[in-house]
């Protein structure tokens, strides 16, 4: 399986990422700069990422002029055909932008940068992203974002809970899913979500920055190790 690491002006983990994949999960990596056109060489078999960041400075809103680069044609296209696209906090806005997830990324209700260590309760194991996660045990992830605040309108919401396709929600230490563990506002402590299809998906917190030993954090690593279906052995 080989990945793709979207680089947009502004991206600021897209090189996390490609460490990540590359030197602790041991897969072959390729950055693709915003102005190419083509994803040549990668089948739906593999899995192109769109990194976390500030996009274009985030400018008018985030994402918004990033769903417009020359790249995101030939994303499209590939996540349409069936190819597995995922999007991580500014990438998740991008992917809400494009139209490829339902749903917008509004301002923290609390109007701040957050940046710090949260809980997430995944919601289903019917996902390539979440078919290794313990759907019982919180997983703790830092969030890094002014812009996290998940919103759809009612109906929108309806279909998300109809069609499973809720990935993570805000939660406590212990899994229990409260007001007071959203750090952002989101609708129904929504953290992640995937499409209908299940090929695409999105979520805020950073999986990239919880996948090491050296970190002291490996609660992210399940979640490359579901994309790549292997689970490595810890150290």
């Amino acid at each position: 399986m080989k990945f793709g690491v979207v680089v947009f002006p502004g991206s600021n983990c897209d090189r996390d990422m490609v460490h990540v994949l590359k030197n602790v999960m041991g897969c072959e990596v390729r950055t693709i700069f915003h102005k190419e056109t083509s994803l040549e060489g990668f089948s739906r078999l593999d899995c192109i990422i769109l990194p976390g960041g500030f996009s274009y400075g985030d400018y008018l809103r985030t994402g918004a002029i990033a769903r417009f680069s020359p790249i995101m044609e030939a994303v499209i296209e590939f996540a349409n055909n069936g190819g597995r696209v995922f999007g991580i906090c500014n990438g998740f806005q991008i992917l809400c932008e494009a139209g490829l997830l339902p749903g917008a990324l509004l301002r923290n209700t609390n109007m701040k940068y957050n940046c710090k260590n949260v809980f997430l309760k995944p919601q289903t194991k019917e996902s390539q992203l979440t078919r290794f996660v313990d759907t019982n045990k919180a997983l703790k992830i830092p969030i890094a974002h002014g812009d996290g605040r998940y919103y759809c309108d009612a109906d929108t919401l309806k279909t998300l809970q109809k069609n499973d396709q809720i990935l993570f929600r805000y939660c406590d230490a212990n899994g229990k899913i409260t007001e007071t563990a959203n750090p952002n506002g989101s609708i129904e402590n929504i953290a992640g979500i995937c499409n209908v299809g299940r090929n695409v998906f999105g979520m805020m917190p950073h999986p990239e920055r919880a996948s090491e030993l050296d970190l002291g954090n490996t609660d992210g690593r399940i979640l490359f190790e579901s994309l790549i279906n292997k689970v490595l052995e810890t150290a």
